[in-house]
């Protein structure tokens, strides 16, 4: 397995930049970190697509009203019933917001030909464990209603998130399976599934290639109330007592990633348990590809497989 050429090279500048001084992420404080990252996000993130549609609201939430971004795809009628994608965006939960995810939402609303309601969630330290998941699952309930009467399909709801925001999806689908909205699709990209650690990749990959494990510690750090937290399945959705039942899945990794081998062992947990399962290991790829589609070509790949899995999905969902 060899590294991307295009990924090294983002991996090359990075370590530039460290070298000439720009701090780490764990080094910083939480609002250090999202001005960071924010202004380091265009520079690989590719131009925005244009979509038929876009609308900021807010949705009522446990901890008050939670922003969320609405999207249309391009080419789409304003009263057309859409399937419709509830996204959750990556950052640790503590950075990332729905201006840094932007063009990853719009590109994957035109891939799928769905409406997509990207969620500004609370993240820690301000607000810990579970914030986070109750305005997640606060707003799929929300579209599961009828998305404040929007044009939208509420027999054709999926769920998808990256890194973080892929672990709220996986915690989202076990949820609304016990009592919430029925999903016929649920896509983690890169996502987190045990927060134990521990596995090969997360050794491997400790240090220097984007995602470190000390920064996920001190994501933990940050979002977790105590260290006991990590046993909890809303935390950790690979620990669930129960994974059947669960809409098909597609999940997506990369072969240079911390995560890639709790994100393969939920695969197989899903698959054990009945669910239909699509994984696709990046093998080139680092945490994060999916974003830099102005550096790396297999971006534009992934994401043109999240809209042909959830095609997939909708098609096998109209024929039951």
């Amino acid at each position: 397995m060899t590294i991307d050429p295009q990924a090294q090279t983002i991996l090359d500048a990075m370590a530039q930049a460290e070298a000439e001084g720009r701090p780490k992420f764990e080094t910083m404080s939480p609002d250090e970190a999202r001005r960071q990252f924010r202004e380091t996000r265009p520079g690989v993130t590719p131009d925005a697509p244009d979509v038929a549609h876009v609308e900021d609201l807010t949705v009522d939430g446990p901890g008050g009203p939670i922003p969320v971004r609405a999207y249309r795809p391009a080419g789409s009628d304003a009263d057309n019933a859409l399937p419709v994608l509830v996204y959750f965006h990556g950052g640790g939960w503590v950075f990332g917001d729905i201006d840094t995810f932007d063009v990853l939402c719009r590109q994957v609303a035109n891939a799928g030909g769905a409406a997509l309601f990207s969620v500004d969630y609370r993240m820690g330290p301000e607000d810990k464990f579970p914030a986070a998941v109750e305005d997640a699952y606060a707003v799929t309930r929300w579209v599961g209603d009828g998305a404040g009467g929007r044009a939208i399909d509420t027999t054709k709801i999926g769920v998808i998130g990256d890194s973080a925001g892929g672990n709220l999806a996986a915690v989202v689908a076990l949820m609304a399976r016990d009592g919430g909205p029925k999903l016929v699709f649920q896509s983690l990209l890169y996502g987190v599934t045990d927060l134990r650690w521990g596995r090969p990749s997360h050794e491997s990959f400790a240090e220097g290639y984007l995602l470190s494990m000390p920064l996920l510690d001190w994501f933990l750090g940050h979002y977790l109330n105590s260290p006991d937290d990590v046993h909890d399945w809303r935390a950790s959705p690979l620990l669930a007592d129960d994974h059947s039942g669960l809409p098909p899945a597609l999940i997506i990794t990369a072969g240079y990633d911390p995560l890639r081998d709790e994100a393969k062992a939920y695969a197989d947990r899903l698959a054990e348990a009945g669910v239909a399962v699509e994984y696709r290991c990046f093998d080139g790829q680092i945490h994060g590809f999916m974003s830099m589609g102005r550096i790396i070509d297999d971006a534009a790949v992934a994401i043109g497989e999240v809209g042909a899995s959830l095609r997939r999905a909708l098609a096998d969902a109209a024929e039951d």
